[in-house]
């Protein structure tokens, strides 16, 4: 089973709408997949129509197998689950500090559905905490998004340095460009800069789209109701340097 974290430390960047278009790629290309929202605001259980997961509160995402197993529901899509997330997810951190090796509790965790999923995608809530340090140990690769602009050029810099400082395996980052929009000269000179910096930036861009901004309007994928969008075709080149770089066989 391979975990895909989509994470960035930078809110509104298109983490979720990343989580969610990625998790359908690979559902659709016959991968069984589970969608894990631990972002306390929902946003990508929304997009799927689940409700929060009452079955999940406090900490027992990390202690009860049980609850962890029936919080799973079925999507409208053939291969895919989801885990919603509910409000008590905002207290991860505080529920991880009480327990005996906080970074490995998440994968832990995980392992439990390691039979029945191919890949696990995660979507993250936008800080560096303890969960994500979590985050970090487990995934096979984390995805990130970064807006060419002067903020997320010095958060992703950040992410870097988190890494080194902490010694993780710097080579599971895997951040792509987010929001582009190449008639911007910041943008174009931003990517420039970036791509010589971090030699691991995908070649795929995700422009900004109105189309991906209609997944709230849809709650839907966009690769599932506009796959014929010039966004839609570059979230699935996107999945698939996500595939390959993870190992994985693609369809």
């Amino acid at each position: 089973m391979k975990i895909i974290a989509c994470y960035s430390n930078k809110g509104g960047v298109g983490k979720t709408a990343t989580s969610v278009n990625l998790a359908h790629a690979f559902a659709e290309s016959g991968h069984k997949t589970l969608l894990c929202d631990l972002d306390a605001q929902g946003a990508s259980s929304f997009y799927f129509r689940l409700k929060p997961s009452k079955k999940l509160e406090g900490d027992a995402f990390f202690t009860e197998e049980k609850a962890l197993l029936k919080s799973i529901k079925a999507s409208d899509f053939d291969n895919l689950d989801v885990i919603p997330a509910n409000m008590s997810f905002k207290d991860f951190d505080v529920f991880l500090s009480s327990m005996k090796k906080p970074d490995s509790q998440l994968r832990k965790a995980l392992k439990r559905v390691k039979k029945e999923y191919d890949v696990v995608v995660l979507d993250c809530p936008p800080t560096l905490s303890m969960l994500s340090q979590a985050v970090f140990e487990c995934a096979d690769r984390v995805v990130v998004p970064v807006i060419p602009t002067t903020l997320s050029e010095r958060t992703i810099e950040q992410l870097y340095d988190f890494f080194k400082e902490s010694g993780l395996n710097k080579d599971a980052i895997l951040p792509f460009f987010s929001m582009v929009q190449k008639a911007k000269k910041l943008h174009t000179e931003t990517i420039e800069r970036l791509s010589e910096t971090f030699p691991a930036f995908c070649t795929t861009m995700i422009p900004f789209s109105s189309d991906v901004e209609r997944m709230g309007v849809n709650r839907a994928p966009l690769l599932a109701y506009g796959k014929q969008t010039t966004a839609a075709m570059h979230y699935k080149h996107l999945w698939q340097e996500v595939s390959a770089s993870a190992g994985m066989p693609r369809s």
